[in-house]
């Protein structure tokens, strides 16, 4: 060998890409092809079924298969996404079908009830599972900045190994092995929403009659609740500590006189005030019980059943 002779090449053998993963998805309303539309988009081999099969044929010129029965969609691969109307639904397309080996990931709304009960007939017949909680609708599924995601909980090793694949179509939060806690963030999220869309609705109420224009009113409306919110940070702190009168700012005493000017107001503007009066009903409760120097997180002990 001489000193000109040419060096070693040191050109990296090309990584080869992973190819994406098949999935079998049972649901194609329109939850199931949002969610459809994202895995097809991102490259991976889909089977679908519906019960009403002209609502999955769209899906079909996108590039899914389309299968004839869920027990033959559940068949065509090991990772069975399920998103039907409720838990008795999942049950009737479910029934017949073989689940030994496969993945089942429950992405229908249910309770935590449901979720473990669901669990532990999916592992009676051989399959692992997670249920899931939705937190999003269908416009934001597929769109990485719109925020939304999904709740899982269930068997670690599945949601371990299919991670990736069920991040294409949302954001992923695993939140532990009980099969219930999905669904249990799912609705406890979901209640604390509906609190506050009632109190959103009673505001506008208020104001409806007046000269004051709701467009100008909600950004007045969206600054104060944005700024209440970590609020429950507070609260969280108390719950964890047992001690409902750490850094009170407001007590529950002085809320509940406060109350009276709401209810008055109410009155006045002539609009019912069944939205609050659960509430402040609530609040005097606590007060008679003698937890005027509180906050009002101690109240969540008058909605446990198992204290009555």
């Amino acid at each position: 060998m001489t000193d000109n002779a040419p060096a070693p090449s040191t050109t990296p053998t090309p990584t080869a890409t992973p190819t994406p993963a098949p999935l079998t998805l049972l649901g194609t309303g329109a939850m199931g092809t949002a969610l459809a539309r994202a895995w097809l988009a991102a490259g991976h081999p889909l089977t679908v079924w519906n019960r009403t099969p002209a609502r999955a044929e769209p899906l079909a010129a996108e590039g899914a298969t389309v299968a004839a029965s869920a027990a033959d969609a559940v068949a065509a691969n090991q990772l069975v996404v399920v998103c039907l109307l409720d838990d008795a639904s999942v049950g009737e397309a479910l029934d017949g079908a073989d689940l030994s080996g496969r993945d089942l990931v429950n992405l229908t709304t249910g309770t935590a009830a449901q979720g473990r009960s669901r669990a532990a007939w999916a592992e009676a017949r051989g399959a692992r599972f997670l249920d899931a909680g939705i937190m999003a609708v269908p416009p934001m599924i597929g769109d990485a900045a719109s925020g939304a995601y999904v709740f899982y909980s269930g068997s670690p090793e599945l949601f371990e190994e299919h991670g990736e694949t069920l991040a294409v179509p949302a954001g992923t939060r695993y939140v532990g092995a009980d099969p219930g806690f999905a669904a249990l963030h799912d609705v406890a999220l979901l209640s604390a929403m509906n609190g506050m869309f009632a109190g959103v609705l009673h505001a506008f109420a208020l104001i409806r009659r007046e000269d004051i224009a709701p467009t100008d009113f909600a950004p007045l409306l969206v600054s104060w609740l944005g700024a209440m919110a970590p609020a429950a940070h507070q609260a969280a702190e108390q719950l964890a500590s047992g001690d409902y009168g750490k850094d009170v700012v407001s007590n529950l005493a002085m809320q509940v006189a406060g109350n009276a000017t709401l209810l008055a107001t109410a009155e006045e503007q002539g609009v019912s005030a069944e939205l609050l009066t659960p509430y402040t009903t609530l609040m005097e409760r606590w007060l008679a019980a003698g937890h005027g120097d509180e906050d009002t997180t101690g109240m969540v002990e008058l909605l446990d059943l198992r204290n009555r």
